[in-house]
């Protein structure tokens, strides 16, 4: 036989060329355009459409009436105890969050991952039971709240209780803001500079802290901004003392109750205002942080 007789005559495909088909080409164009969409109209759906009505509700009669609705008794100074408030918040669980990240981090022991499983239970319990939890633990007429009170120390009812709210509730968003950081580090430098005679303080001072500058400034501007929100917890432990303890989501609820929506919406407004600048700062710090560790 010859080497002709063995060969297949070729059989062109249908459709001709090597290129894909154009309805194959417009069937995964059309998938992708339409899972983008269905994202898009989902996160306008639930977040942006909300927020241009509270905006807009807010302003509604012009930025006199928005300064005018700020000026409502209590306002202010529900508005700036819940400012305070959130920054203490925030100052204290980056040093503490931070801390206890490292630990999970940087320590091998019995329990570390129930320890890491305690940190995560503030997201997972709504925030009116954190604040039955606090009322049943330092109220009045439970042991730990009648010894405190007769050393002139007021939990429940007073902003020490708001205080404690708000460090529960804002806890795990420093430590889940510092861990991913830590786990990236290459530990190799920590042991250098112990090798040298560093301390651990001096190396967690001069090595780590830099590099985890980023995340815990994160962590912190994320608690600032969740504590600026909180409502369940704080509702149930401050008493909603006008100029007291009233803070500002709550007297948002009384404004509403109240039958003064355009007023609950200018405090909204504010709210929205400063949480929305402080996210967009955290993204732009953990992305400088991203790249630093990369």
């Amino acid at each position: 036989m010859s080497a002709q007789t063995l060969e297949r005559p070729s059989v062109p495909r249908p459709g001709g060329g090597a290129g894909p088909r154009p309805w194959v080409t417009v069937r995964t164009a059309m998938a992708r355009w339409g899972l983008r969409g269905t994202a898009l109209l989902y996160l306008g759906l639930m977040i942006v459409l909300p927020t241009v009505v509270v905006v807009a509700r807010g302003f509604g009669s012009g930025v006199s009436a928005f300064r005018d609705a700020l000026t409502t008794p209590g306002a202010q100074e529900a508005i700036v105890l819940t400012v305070v408030l959130a920054a203490v918040t925030a100052l204290i669980n980056v040093v503490f969050g931070t801390e206890l990240a490292y630990v999970l981090v940087r320590y091998r022991f019995p329990g570390r991952r129930l320890l890491s499983t305690i940190v995560d239970i503030p997201f997972a319990i709504p925030t009116l039971v954190t604040g039955v939890m606090l009322r049943a633990l330092y109220g009045p007429i439970s042991p730990v709240g009648a010894f405190l009170g007769r050393h002139g120390i007021q939990v429940i009812f007073a902003q020490l209780g708001i205080l404690l709210a708000l460090l529960f509730v804002t806890l795990p968003l420093v430590v889940r803001a510092v861990q991913p950081v830590l786990l990236e580090l290459d530990e190799t430098e920590e042991e250098a500079a112990r090798v040298l005679g560093a301390s651990r303080w001096l190396t967690f001072r001069r090595v780590v802290f830099p590099k985890l500058r980023p995340g815990i400034v994160a962590g912190g501007l994320l608690a600032f901004a969740r504590a600026l929100g909180e409502f369940g917890a704080v509702v149930i432990v401050s008493g909603n003392i006008i100029g007291k303890t009233l803070t500002a989501p709550v007297l948002i609820t009384q404004l509403i109750n109240g039958g003064k929506p355009e007023d609950a919406a200018a405090v909204a407004t504010l709210l929205f205002g400063l949480s929305f600048v402080l996210v967009l700062v955290t993204e732009r710090l953990l992305a400088t942080g991203r790249k630093e560790t990369s």
